[in-house]
């Protein structure tokens, strides 16, 4: 019993030792800056006038589909679609440049 132990700290010592050693700073979304007019075009777009075309329209789509389904779900279909539309690039754009 006393040498399972043993190797098993072994191990364990080994992989902690390799985590360190392989470990290397993050420096997410600062790299790739040819893609920066795409992104930002993307983004422009998502947050913008056509974003919000698209919002309302998924909404009111929903609204349509809830009243022939006699469901609320496609509702929060419509509305979940819109919230995503309009926010996500803002989230994205938090996630990915979070340094770790």
């Amino acid at each position: 019993m006393m040498q399972t132990t043993e190797k098993s700290m072994q191990v364990i010592f080994w992989c902690f030792v390799f985590t360190l050693l392989c470990a290397v700073v993050s420096y997410a979304g600062t790299t790739g800056t040819e893609f920066s007019d795409i992104y930002t075009t993307i983004t422009g777009w998502s947050s913008g006038y056509l974003g919000k075309v698209i919002s309302v329209g998924a909404f009111l789509v929903g609204i349509a589909a809830g009243i022939v389904k006699q469901s609320i779900m496609a509702v929060v279909t419509g509305i979940s679609t819109a919230l995503a539309v309009q926010y996500s690039p803002t989230i994205i754009d938090t996630v990915v440049t979070a340094l770790i």
